[in-house]
């Protein structure tokens, strides 16, 4: 997912865009800088226009009114066989007003103020995550990060611990379907699976609770207390919003860690530079969160026909906004293909733009943050033990394997 976009003469009309070994196995980067180059907005094979400039990507996901997120917002949906039984019921799949309503109440209780008061929770999980490798032994880091997230969210969630590691695995399975270590058959019967297994374990959580605490008490208080117009949130809106809670925590978090750390593997001028001044770390949390980009894409449907870059889009048809590819957009990104904890500015989309933005963004931050922090604390060097593996979706660009020793301080 890093590579270098070198011109190899690409058929992009050969290409399959929604086939995951894209991403995982082939290098996107050269797809996307050809796209970006000389076809900016472009009508795949697939029937779903792709949006690769930073400008245009950021205007379809402004514009909530042109571009809806109520038919699905994930390429997986292009070819379903079900309609989308999450449109208007949950924050992703819906517009405005009714997306504003569904998010107030959620983005209140995950205020900065709630945010900060992690900080310590999350220090503590960070040290249990690195201790094994600073004690010599050969850790797979994005394996670790995977339950990275889950750590803060699941208590956030008010889920019990003993379903941390279950949740976390039935949450890549629904972004990496074709991925052999998480395909459970087809794409469809592992989509069904992992979702039937969320949805039963958010159900069980919700059943053992007569009442929602008055305050709440985490976030699944906070949906099941929700009202939309003065009606309560029915029993499918609170598990849809709890599930899509949980997906959007488990996309971001473990991917830019894994990203983060092999950018600084791989680099060590930019790792002693960090070491030497950690008034770098905020800078480094944003440059590594526009270098791994793990959303690589967010879908809309245009509601009516429009214009962009000369590209007809006609009313209903699915858009794709790259992320991944405005996050290296030679017009915004001086020499985007470098690596630098210190670039200012750095106008990256990773948490998306506009309505959508993503509601736990200052956590996802805050998480980033520590984790650097205490990475130069106690590190003198990371080395790489093995090959990073690299996830297979199409719709998060990541790691599932990134064995590491750590050097320690001492």
């Amino acid at each position: 997912m890093t590579a270098l976009p070198t011109r190899t003469g690409l058929d992009l009309d050969a290409i399959d865009l929604l086939d995951p070994r894209t991403y995982a196995y082939g290098n996107p980067h050269a797809i996307w800088a050809e796209l970006r180059a000389h076809r900016p907005v472009y009508r795949a094979a697939g029937g779903f226009w792709v949006v690769t400039r930073h400008a245009d990507v950021s205007r379809v996901l402004r514009d909530g009114q042109g571009f809806s997120s109520r038919h699905g917002t994930m390429l997986s949906i292009i070819h379903a066989e079900l309609p989308d039984i999450a449109s208007d019921q949950m924050m992703p799949d819906s517009d405005p007003p009714l997306h504003t309503w569904l998010r107030a109440p959620v983005a209140q209780a995950l205020a900065h103020r709630v945010v900060r008061s992690q900080r310590q929770r999350l220090v503590g999980i960070v040290r249990d995550l690195l201790a094994p490798a600073l004690d010599g032994a050969v850790v797979d880091l994005a394996d670790a990060a995977l339950m990275f997230p889950m750590a803060f969210t699941g208590a956030l969630m008010g889920v019990p611990e003993r379903d941390w590691p279950r949740l976390a695995r039935l949450t890549t399975m629904t972004i990496a379907y074709t991925d052999p270590d998480y395909a459970a058959g087809s794409p469809q019967a592992t989509l069904m699976r992992a979702h039937h297994e969320l949805f039963a374990c958010f159900a069980a959580e919700i059943d053992r609770r007569p009442a929602p605490a008055d305050p709440p008490r985490d976030l699944i208080d906070v949906l099941l207390s929700m009202s939309v117009d003065g009606t309560r949130l029915s029993r499918d809106q609170v598990l849809l919003n709890a599930y899509s809670l949980l997906l959007g925590a488990n996309v971001t978090t473990p991917h830019a860690t894994a990203v983060t750390a092999l950018a600084l593997a791989e680099r060590p001028d930019q790792w002693r530079r960090l070491r030497a001044d950690p008034a770098l770390i905020p800078s480094c949390v944003e440059e590594g969160l526009r270098w791994s980009s793990p959303a690589m894409h967010f879908m809309r449907h245009a509601t009516d026909d429009v214009s962009l870059c000369g590209q007809t889009i006609r009313a209903g048809e699915p858009v794709t906004a790259w992320i991944a590819s405005a996050n290296r957009d030679e017009r915004v990104f001086d020499e985007p293909f470098r690596f630098d904890i210190a670039r200012q500015p750095n106008r990256h989309l990773t948490f998306g733009f506009g309505p959508h933005y993503c509601i736990g963004a200052g956590i996802a931050r805050l998480a980033l943050q520590v984790f650097l922090t205490e990475l130069v604390r106690t590190t003198v060097a990371i080395e790489v033990a093995g090959p990073a593996v690299p996830l297979e979706s199409n719709f998060v660009g990541g790691l599932k394997h990134l064995p590491v020793r750590l050097v320690p301080s001492r």
